[in-house]
C-alpha cells in the first residue's frame, strides 16, 4: 500500500485495516459454495488495474450475465468476501457472473466505483456474446448498481436488460443506519453534495431504468430507505419486483435459506434467456 493511502487509513473515524481483515477472514471460514464450469480471474481493461471474476455456468453457449458489485460500506469487500454468492448465483440461475473488485474508499471516492461499475458493463457489452446483461449488488453494491445504472438509460438502446439491489443503501443522506454504516458513506462520499449525488433514492429521475429487483430485510436499518425507492421506480413507470423479506436481517443473501432462494429465482427470472418481459437487445459501443 503507498505511504499516502496508509495515512489515510490511520486516521479513520473507523478501523478500515481492520474491518477489512475480518472481511477476509470471515470468506475464509464459508464453505466454498457450487463449482461452475469456468472460473477465471481478469483485469478489466480501461480501469486503473480494476480485478474482476467471470463465473461461466457453461461454456458451450453464450448466457445471460450478471455484473455483481459486492457490498461493505463502500469500504470492505471485494472478489473473496463475494465468491460463495457469485457461485451460488451462477449455479442456480444458469446465469454467468462478473464480480467486480471496484475501488475502495477512502483511497478512491465517489463516483470512482461507479466508473468501474460502468467499465465492466461496456466491457462485458463489447467484449462477449451475452443476450441479455444485469447489474446488481448488495448493501453498498447495490447502490453502485443502481448508480451504473441510471449512466447508460438514455443511449439509444440500453446496454442494461436488468437492475437488482439486495438490502441496497439508497439515501446517504439520511445518517439512519449504524455508525460504520454512516462512516463507510461520509469516507465515500465527504461532502453533503456527494452524497446527495451518490443517493439513488434523491435522483431527480428514475424513469427509463430497466425492471428492477429490489429485496429489503424486515429488520434492517435501511428498509425505509429501500423500499422508498421501490415506490418511486414504480411511479416512475419502471416495472418493479419489491418484497420485504420477513424475519430477515441486513446481508441475508450471504446466508442460505428461503429468502436468499427466492432472491437467486429472481434473478433466473429477469435474466433468462426468452422470458419475455425483458429487452434483451442492446448497443454494442463502436
Amino acid at each position: 500500500m503507498p505511504p499516502a493511502a496508509s495515512g489515510i487509513l490511520s486516521r479513520m473515524p473507523v478501523d478500515v485495516p481492520g474491518l477489512r481483515a475480518a472481511s477476509l477472514a470471515r470468506a475464509r471460514d464459508r464453505p466454498r459454495g457450487p463449482e461452475p464450469a469456468s472460473v477465471s480471474d481478469l483485469i478489466l481493461p480501461d480501469t486503473p488495474g480494476v480485478r474482476a471474476r467471470r463465473y461461466r455456468p457453461t461454456v458451450d453457449e453464450p448466457r445471460p450475465l450478471l455484473v455483481y458489485l459486492h457490498g461493505g460500506m463502500w469500504i470492505v469487500g471485494g472478489l473473496e468476501s463475494h465468491d460463495r454468492l457469485c457461485r451460488q448465483i451462477a449455479a442456480a440461475t444458469d446465469v454467468e457472473v462478473l464480480a467486480v473488485a471496484y475501488r475502495l474508499a477512502p483511497e478512491h471516492r465517489y463516483p470512482a466505483a461507479v466508473d468501474d461499475a460502468l467499465a465492466a458493463v461496456r466491457w462485458v457489452a463489447e467484449r462477449t456474446d451475452a443476450p441479455a446483461i444485469g447489474i446488481g449488488g448488495d448493501s453498498a453494491g447495490g447502490c453502485v448498481a443502481a448508480l451504473a445504472a441510471l449512466a447508460p438509460r438514455d443511449e439509444a438502446e440500453p446496454l442494461l436488460s436488468a437492475l437488482i439491489m439486495f438490502c441496497p443503501n439508497t439515501d446517504l443522506t439520511a445518517d439512519v443506519a449504524g455508525p460504520e454504516i454512516v462512516a463507510g458513506a461520509h469516507l465515500w462520499a465527504p461532502t453533503a453534495a456527494a452524497r446527495r449525488a451518490a443517493s439513488p433514492l434523491l435522483a431527480p429521475d428514475l424513469s427509463g431504468l430497466p425492471p428492477t429487483v429490489l429485496l429489503t430485510a424486515e429488520h434492517d436499518d435501511l428498509r425505509p430507505e429501500g423500499d422508498a425507492l421501490a415506490a418511486r421506480l414504480a411511479d416512475a413507470g419502471v416495472p418493479v419486483t419489491h418484497r420485504v423479506e420477513p424475519g430477515t436481517e441486513h446481508g441475508f443473501v450471504m446466508s442460505d435459506g428461503p429468502a436468499t432462494d427466492r432472491a437467486l429465482a429472481d434473478v433466473a427470472r429477469v435474466l433468462a434467456p426468452g422470458s419475455g418481459s425483458l429487452p434483451t437487445s442492446r448497443r454494442r459501443p463502436q
